[in-house]
C-alpha cells in the first residue's frame, strides 16, 4: 500500500479540524484542543485512504463552492422535499406506497463522486441505494424505491436523482 504524503495528513487533519469546529460551534479553548486531537488521530488512521491522490481537491476554490452550495442548499432541499414525502405516505393512507427496487444508471466516473451521490440518495427519506455495479462499462445503483412511479431505469433515475448527480458532477470533475 502506497504511504500517504505530509500534505495528505495535513489536508486531513485540517478538514477533521474544521468538522469538529462545525458541529461543536465553539471556540473554547478546551473545545480546540480536544478537536485537534481527535483531527490528529483521525488523520493518522485515515489520510492514506481519505486524501492520498489529490490531498488539496478541497481547498481549491472550483470544487470547494459548489461543494459548499451542495452541503448547506441543493442537498437539503432534497432532504426536505423527501421528508415531506415520507410523512404525508405516513399520515394520508390513501397515497400509494408501491415499494421496489429500480436499476438506476450512474454517470459518474469518480469513486468519491458515486460515493457522494449514492450516501445522498440514501440520506434522502424513502429511498436507499443498495448496490453499485459496474456493467459493460456503464455504473447502476440498485435504489430500493418507497414508491416506484417509473419502472424504466433513466426515468426513475432522473426521478430519484433529481439534481444531485448534476451537482456532485461538478465537484468531482
Amino acid at each position: 500500500m502506497k504511504k500517504a504524503s505530509f500534505s495528505a495528513y495535513l489536508s486531513t487533519f485540517i478538514l477533521c479540524a474544521l468538522f469538529w469546529i462545525l458541529l461543536t460551534g465553539s471556540f473554547d479553548k478546551e473545545e480546540l484542543i480536544a478537536g485537534a486531537g481527535v483531527s490528529l488521530i483521525a488523520a493518522v488512521f485515515s489520510a492514506k485512504s481519505i486524501m492520498n491522490d489529490h490531498p488539496f481537491w478541497l481547498w481549491n476554490p472550483a470544487r470547494m463552492f459548489p461543494m459548499l452550495f451542495y452541503c448547506l442548499v441543493i442537498f437539503p432541499w432534497e432532504l426536505i422535499k423527501a421528508n415531506f414525502d415520507v410523512a404525508l405516505r405516513a399520515l394520508n393512507p390513501r397515497l400509494p406506497i408501491n415499494p421496489g427496487i429500480v436499476k438506476v444508471p450512474v454517470g459518474l466516473r469518480s469513486d468519491y463522486g458515486k460515493t457522494m451521490l449514492s450516501d445522498s440518495i440514501t440520506l434522502t427519506p424513502g429511498t436507499i441505494t443498495m448496490e453499485m455495479t459496474e456493467e459493460d462499462g456503464q455504473n447502476y445503483f440498485y435504489i430500493h424505491w418507497i414508491d416506484v412511479k417509473e419502472t424504466d431505469s433513466e426515468k426513475a433515475g432522473d426521478a430519484i436523482k433529481g439534481t444531485l448527480e448534476k451537482w456532485v458532477r461538478r465537484i468531482w470533475k
